[in-house]
């Protein structure tokens, strides 16, 4: 990012810093001649040169649709004695992301089905393009106050024909919100540094179904599992977990959010299949589903939860293993005693920040508070090892067979290598889990 900006971008005046994400950073602009002026959203680029500008305009161009930004203009801006800065200006949306927007309310089914529906019409349109997203979830979805959605930050999109910008694995896109079948190409070629992955219109129906499950539990559903066998790796299938498990909703919500899950991509149906049945639904829907979705107990019977058999596949529980390893229980039986780290990490609030690509929508974060000592561990894993413990990691001294690094206790993972993708962090062309210091039991019975 240039280190002073001007008050003029081309026909543009900057009004206010907006956010930042990994490739840009947004600014509320008026245009100088036009009446009425505006607002307008201007998406400068973070680095010159950057092509992912060009595509994400080209694409943006091709549509037209009441819950997708439109485009306004394009432009490069070249700073004196400096690189040029490709730019684009879109339709400015007022509003909140669409986790912020259920935080802040007791939502109903009927309003979920709603706003789902809205989106879903969104990625008709862009799929109709030709087009794919790669990033949809909560922080890439915009709520108006008017309670309509707008599905934001085009930044990771693709579309048929587009130059191939991204050379390497993992993907553009937000890790937690990856397909089934996108898993299972980067771990069958993680091997291979010039592999890509094309992403398909079902990869943005199953982010929805994500997205959809974390709006209404709060928490990602059951991820994906993988085996490594003789020909290569495997998929595993996890067990159904379906919304209702966790709280009270619309049976029909429920199974359209299963629905948008499938394991098959063929299964979880076009985005316009998906806006339909939505649609249908929130209009023939009973009077129950203007209740406000409320938690519930687990559903979760014993055998589900501690009944399954043991296996060493390849899946995302790092905190699983922590803690297997600070008690000192054999590695190979752990897999299935624990919730993965997914499901921690987020079962304590509905509002956090999703790992991988940052939404441009998003508001800017205090830089103090990105730092590997305060930030989740969620944002972290799948990076490089950070210069600081975790909270709550363990400290020296570490127990065998874990090791000390930059003052944390890190277990080897045996069964996998870089890319670790979002399960681990990379150290000496190793992967590594963080060893968790367990809490200590409490020395009175509650009340």
């Amino acid at each position: 990012m240039p280190p002073s900006l001007e008050p003029l971008i081309g026909a543009w005046r900057l009004m206010a810093r907006s956010g930042q994400g990994a490739y840009g950073t947004v600014y509320r602009v008026e245009h100088v001649r036009q009446v009425p002026p505006g607002p307008f959203a201007l998406k400068l680029a973070i680095h010159p040169e950057d092509l992912r500008f060009e595509r994400e305009a080209e694409l943006l161009s091709r549509i037209r649709h009441p819950h997708v930004p439109r485009l306004q203009d394009r432009g490069w801006w070249t700073p004196p004695g400096g690189p040029s800065f490709p730019y684009l200006v879109m339709e400015w949306v007022e509003g909140v992301s669409l986790y912020t927007w259920s935080a802040e309310r007791a939502v109903t089914s009927r309003q979920v089905l709603h706003l789902l529906g809205q989106v879903a019409r969104a990625l008709e349109a862009t799929h109709a393009a030709e087009g794919v997203h790669r990033d949809v979830k909560g922080h890439n979805v915009r709520v108006r106050p008017s309670g309509h959605a707008v599905l934001v930050d085009f930044g990771s999109s693709h579309y048929q024909g587009a130059p191939t910008l991204t050379r390497h694995l993992p993907p553009p896109g937000t890790s937690q919100y990856s397909s089934p079948e996108s898993l299972h190409f980067q771990w069958e070629h993680h091997r291979e540094p010039t592999a890509r992955y094309l992403a398909q219109p079902a990869d943005d129906m199953y982010a929805l179904g994500v997205t959809a499950y974390r709006l209404v539990t709060g928490r990602y559903p059951p991820a994906v599992e993988s085996q490594k066998t003789r020909n290569g790796f495997r998929l595993i299938a996890p067990a159904r977990v379906p919304p209702r498990t966790w709280v009270s909703l619309a049976p029909e919500l429920d199974a359209l959010i299963e629905r948008m899950l499938s394991y098959e991509p063929s299964q979880r149906g076009s985005a316009a299949d998906i806006a339909s049945a939505l649609e249908r639904v929130a209009q023939i829907s009973r009077a129950s589903a203007d209740q406000p979705i409320a938690s519930q107990p687990p559903l979760l019977s014993r055998r589900h939860r501690s009944h399954s058999p043991p296996s060493r596949s390849f899946r995302p529980g790092w905190l699983s293993l922590a803690v297997a390893m600070s008690v000192g229980l054999a590695v190979g039986a752990w897999w299935e005693r624990l919730p993965t780290w997914r499901d921690l990490s987020t079962s304590g609030t509905r509002h956090e920040k999703d790992g991988g690509v940052v939404g441009l929508a998003e508001t800017v974060l205090d830089p103090s508070q990105n730092s590997p000592s305060t930030e989740p561990m969620q944002q972290w894993i799948g990076r490089d090892l950070p210069k600081k413990p975790f909270p709550g990691q363990r400290r020296p001294p570490c127990k065998p067979p874990a090791i000390e690094v930059n003052g944390g206790c890190w277990g080897l993972s045996g069964n996998t290598s870089p890319p670790c993708g979002d399960q681990a962090v990379e150290w000496k062309k190793a992967c590594y889990w963080p060893i968790l210091e367990l809490p200590r039991p409490a020395t009175s019975e509650p009340p």
